[in-house]
């Protein structure tokens, strides 16, 4: 799927966050969306997700050469953040029916190999909310990795990763992401490293965008 912007701004009250973003994300692409905290790479990635709606400039989504109708787009996209809450009252296991219920699973997945590559076994009848930071952050991940959707967002994958889960997110970049489009918003080099473009968000907050 290609994701194309135009003239993208957003601010709140009277202050610009970013203005005048002419791009597209082509199909099967890796990009970088890079800038300090604060510096609107979420509310960026939010508008790209169709979670939020631009101040000025609109976003139209394609597949080969047709439109996309916006209120489908969720069907199409996976996201990862820290932010985005899980259902903490589901065990795992039920967390995993959920999810999937709106989702197919990629590539003959099933939720025992979902569990299985989480190396939460002992865990799935365990409700979220007694998961640890870590936990919570793996389980986000392997929701959009594991979904059956073209494009794969993903704001500060390894957030709350110890050393051993950002091993394993690096797995997950190698097994589950070949022909997605992926865009991952980061300061952090190892989290990005494999993303063939780079988009500074910086580069939209100059005069000649105001």
């Amino acid at each position: 799927m290609e994701i194309k912007l135009e003239h993208i701004g957003r601010r709140f009250n009277r202050e610009w966050i970013f203005r005048g973003i002419d791009y597209t994300f082509e199909e099967g692409k890796t990009y970088a969306v890079l800038g300090p905290n604060g510096s609107g790479k979420s509310t960026l990635l939010q508008i790209v997700s169709g979670n939020l709606s631009p101040s000025e400039g609109k976003v139209t989504y394609w597949n080969t050469s047709n439109s996309i109708d916006t209120d489908s787009v969720y069907s199409h996209i996976s996201m990862a953040a820290p932010y985005m809450e899980l259902i903490e009252e589901f065990t795992l296991s039920e967390l995993l029916d959920f999810h999937f219920g709106f989702k197919r699973y990629l590539n003959q997945l099933s939720k025992d190999s979902v569990i299985d590559l989480l190396g939460f076994e002992k865990s799935r009848n365990k409700a979220v909310k007694h998961f640890s930071s870590g936990m919570k952050q793996r389980t986000k991940l392997a929701l959009a990795f594991c979904s059956d959707t073209p494009v794969l967002l993903l704001d500060e994958p390894a957030s709350n990763l110890d050393s051993q889960g950002i091993k394993w997110y690096n797995t997950l970049i190698e097994d589950f992401t070949k022909g997605r489009t992926l865009i991952v918003c980061s300061n952090q080099e190892y989290e990005y490293a494999y993303c063939e473009r780079h988009i500074h968000i910086s580069n939209y907050k100059n005069p000649d965008h105001l």
